[in-house]
């Protein structure tokens, strides 16, 4: 090992498992604020070259859908990576269920439950520090062990790294993230080890949160990582409105599973509106963050030339009207989605046209109730009537929409979800995706104060509480509702079937993008 005398190296680590259909935007955004810094820094997608170590060796299962999954592994994975398939939603389907199965039967081998957009363990609860200790301590037991092991051998081999950066964002990867670091700490005692990411920033939010992981993870680190790490390499604090670019030539492009590089764009960190009583960035105060927009489409260009994208996906909690606007002055010059706020200017036909001529493919829009009183309560900020001329308009000028409902709100009853029910059936041909989600209710937001409450998970890491609803429509009621009423009528249950499986709203542009 060739340890760098006087000049600190970083390893990034993206681990499983997280929808493996394009770079992760953490490492590249982070690695890009280092590599300009003069920091040695490399990174490793242990998602994608994970799920993919386990499908060229499959565990082996003898009932006739494994063998079949397994016999065509190869070929669903090279369909997945061409436009072809996505015009072919029924043999789409058919690939990405059949790579499932095979990710399925690796897990049941070892005992957990793997799919292409989540990771659970029988006996370890990512809920609790003490399960995921454990995960940490029998690093040997994990479905990725095999890979991991052999690839930071090689990786400490080629340098030593000072430092080790996980970016954990979302629980499906929690249990991985410490079984890799706890092969690290065994093998690599030195090495400091630095958990950042979405979900560590929620954790870190928890009333009397320490660092549970002591002995373990040396540093948990809450919201932008740049600065942090930047100080812990000796590099003078930035402000973190600098940070635009991002590195995604240090992946492995062109293994994710998509017909083209999809390129993962934020433009903001947090969110413009920051007022919905439900969103758990509010009980967190983390705060609105735009970056420079001219400093942004720069780097938007930049990387459209560099890496010639098939699509890009910008992240933002919702992209502002202004941005928008910007996009129709200078668009990228590929098609491109993102999740935005229904506002008059979606209501706008010459607005929406200017999008949809900028290359939008598809908006993400945050529907949420089809009773006004509810959107109210919730403090949306919009309005229906707002909502329904979007989706017309939207609809005439070809973007694809993809809804996102939530039901079981404290504010919400029957009869507002009834109310939200026929608003669907209204706009269902103005309407091409749907998420259906039951509501969490976040553990220290302000209506938990005010509501009778209790464990939703057993689990000191648990960001959420089980509540009495206070007109008794409970979740088992809200699921009634939703599998007997609302998924089964004529006119839902076609959008419903649009839906790609595990790869969600990631994979739903690709499916317009082929019909055009």
């Amino acid at each position: 090992m060739n340890k760098n005398s006087g000049k600190k190296s970083i390893l990034l680590i993206h681990p499983p498992i997280s929808k493996p259909c394009e770079p992760p935007a953490g490492l590249a955004k982070l690695a890009c604020a280092l590599l300009a810094a003069g920091i040695d820094c490399r990174v490793y997608d242990a998602n994608i070259e994970g799920i993919l170590s386990l499908l060229e060796n499959p565990a082996k299962n003898d009932d006739t859908w494994s063998k079949r999954a397994i016999g065509g592994i190869q070929d669903n994975l090279k369909s997945l990576r061409t436009r072809a398939l996505y015009s072919k939603i029924d043999r789409y389907k058919r690939a990405v269920m059949d790579i499932n199965r095979v990710l399925h039967i690796s897990g049941q081998k070892a005992g957990v439950n793997i799919s292409l957009s989540n990771y659970t363990s029988f006996d370890l609860p990512p809920v609790r520090s003490i399960g995921l200790m454990q995960a940490a301590e029998r690093f040997y037991e994990n479905p990725f062990y095999d890979h991991f092991q052999k690839r930071l051998t090689v990786l400490f081999y080629d340098q030593e790294p000072d430092i080790i950066g996980f970016s954990v964002n979302f629980m499906s990867q929690a249990l991985c993230a410490f079984a890799m670091a706890g092969f690290i700490r065994k093998k690599f005692v030195e090495t400091r080890i630095v958990f950042g990411g979405g979900l560590i920033s929620s954790w870190k939010a928890i009333p009397g949160f320490g660092n549970p992981f002591s002995g373990l993870v040396d540093d948990l680190v809450a919201g932008p990582g740049e600065a942090v790490l930047l100080s812990m390499c000796g590099k003078n604090s930035v402000s973190e409105s600098k940070f635009t670019g991002y590195a995604y030539t240090r992946f492995p492009l062109d293994q994710y599973l998509a017909p083209g590089l999809i390129i993962p764009y934020s433009t903001s960190r947090g969110c413009y509106w920051q007022k919905c009583k439900f969103c758990p960035e509010k009980f967190e105060q983390s705060g609105y963050q735009p970056m420079n927009i001219g400093a942004v489409m720069e780097d938007i260009h930049r990387l459209v030339r560099q890496t010639n994208p098939y699509l890009i996906h910008f992240l933002d909690n919702a992209l502002p009207p202004r941005f928008l606007t910007r996009l129709i002055q200078n668009p990228p010059g590929v098609p491109w989605y993102g999740f935005t706020r229904i506002t008059h200017h979606l209501a706008d036909p010459d607005f929406v046209k200017g999008l949809k001529a900028a290359g939008c493919v598809m908006l993400k829009l945050g529907i949420e109730s089809g009773d006004q009183g509810v959107l109210d309560s919730l403090e949306k900020g919009i309005d229906l009537n707002t909502v329904s001329k979007s989706l017309w308009t939207l609809k005439a000028a070809g973007i694809s929409t993809y809804g996102y409902l939530l039901f079981g709100t404290p504010a919400e009853t029957q009869a507002s979800a009834k109310k939200t029910l026929r608003f669907t059936i209204a706009h269902a041909q103005a309407i091409n995706f749907l998420n259906l989600a039951v509501f969490n209710l976040p553990a220290f937001s302000e209506d938990a104060k005010t509501l009778e409450t209790s464990e939703f998970y057993h689990g000191d890491l648990s960001l959420y509480r089980e509540f009495a609803h206070p007109a008794g429509w409970n979740r088992d009621r809200v699921r009634r509702f939703l599998a007997k009423e609302f998924k089964h009528h004529p006119a839902i249950r076609p959008i419903l079937n649009n839906a790609p499986p595990f790869f969600t709203s990631n994979h739903a542009p690709l499916l317009m993008i082929s019909e055009k």
